[in-house]
């Protein structure tokens, strides 16, 4: 089976054409049915292609010499995109020539491009923002958005369900899978307006969208693993994300000071270093690398700019896992089988209380 090969930005993120191409050959390994459009300068990626024999055999480069860097704004990327690594890794999607793109560079950047070439899918208002978030149980969390939106009404916010429920099919192989409306308390009169109208017409719809959903849940509950999908507004959703790996970083350095603080800590370390390596793989955001813009003609994936060649990977694996699972088709037919009539709730907006 000949699947759509997938264009890398090869010189997006912190360590550049190495890790990029290092990443995209351990992914290669595991999904050895794809083919890659590398995209940067074709010196430097021939150079980091000469110990990915593999790889260099199923890739093909597209060379320019363009970078957008991580402190340009979304305004000055969008005109020079088309001379930059980003800009041509999206043209090639929109064109057909690549499936799907991955980028570890300047966010704002990858969305605003992404939004203007690939435009957004019939039925959505605006792309969002979606990543896997470690929980208690075997399986992750798909959240979104995360930052591309940072307001939201209703129509948005059961859009971004919709959405997320197709991902989490792929991700969690659940067909119907347990989604939440992230809320200051789970009580139905808790948050603003607009959260109390997308949970009315998630609940009025959840039969027709092959969901379960049962109202709001708290920042706190995000890890228990007794959900599957969490929406939000990309404010609240990018301080949620902050806040738990935040917290991931502040657990691990307690554990690395208190193991290492004296001669009896040290040996409490070895007895118990198997739950601890555990809970350092569990944590480690490379492991969860691979964030997707979601709502798009196309496949988009933001891989962590400071992501190791093992994160890199992973956001590659997500990338070529959302193309063999066809998520944006799937989006699509659950947009037709809706029919989009519970989403049209016209309201004047007001400012919540």
């Amino acid at each position: 089976m000949s699947l759509p090969r997938i264009a890398v930005d090869a010189m997006g993120g912190d360590e550049g054409v190495r890790v990029m191409i290092e990443g995209a050959a351990l992914a290669r390994r595991r999904h050895d049915r794809f083919k890659f459009l590398l995209v940067g300068d074709e010196p430097r990626i021939k150079a980091a292609l000469e110990n990915h024999p593999n790889l260099r055999a199923s890739s093909e480069i597209l060379h320019t010499e363009g970078v957008i860097s991580g402190e340009e704004k979304p305004s000055q990327a969008l005109r020079r995109a088309k001379g930059t690594s980003m800009g041509r890794a999206i043209e090639a999607v929109k064109a057909g020539d690549a499936g799907a793109a991955v980028s570890a560079g300047n966010t704002g950047a990858l969305m605003a491009i992404s939004k203007l070439a690939l435009r957004t899918m019939p039925g959505i208002d605006r792309p969002a923002l979606a990543a896997l978030l470690p929980t208690l149980e075997d399986h992750d969390l798909v959240m979104l958005d995360l930052g591309a939106n940072a307001e939201c009404d209703a129509r948005n916010l059961v859009q971004f369900a919709i959405m997320g429920a197709a991902y989490a099919r792929v991700a969690t192989g659940r067909e119907q899978p347990r989604v939440r409306l992230l809320n200051i308390g789970t009580e139905e009169t808790k948050g603003t307006e607009d959260l109390r109208d997308a949970a009315a017409m998630l609940k009025a719809s959840a039969a027709d969208l092959s969901i379960s959903f049962d109202g709001f849940t708290e920042a706190d509950k995000l890890g228990s693993g007794d959900m599957d999908v969490v929406v939000t507004d990309g404010f609240s959703g990018n301080v949620a994300l902050k806040a738990v790996e935040g917290t991931a970083r502040f657990v691990a350095d307690l554990l690395r000071r208190g193991f290492t603080s004296s001669l009896r800590s040290k040996i409490g370390f070895l007895i118990s270093k198997p739950a601890t390596e555990l809970l350092k793989h569990h944590l480690d955001p490379n492991n969860h690398n691979g964030a997707v813009f979601l709502g798009l003609n196309g496949i988009v994936v933001k891989s962590h700019g400071g992501a190791n060649a093992a994160g890199v990977a992973n956001a590659v694996a997500v990338t070529a896992r959302l193309l063999e699972e066809n998520v944006t088709e799937r989006i699509s037919a659950d947009l037709a089988r809706l029919g989009g009539a519970s989403l049209r709730k016209p309201r004047v907006q007001e400012e919540s209380a």
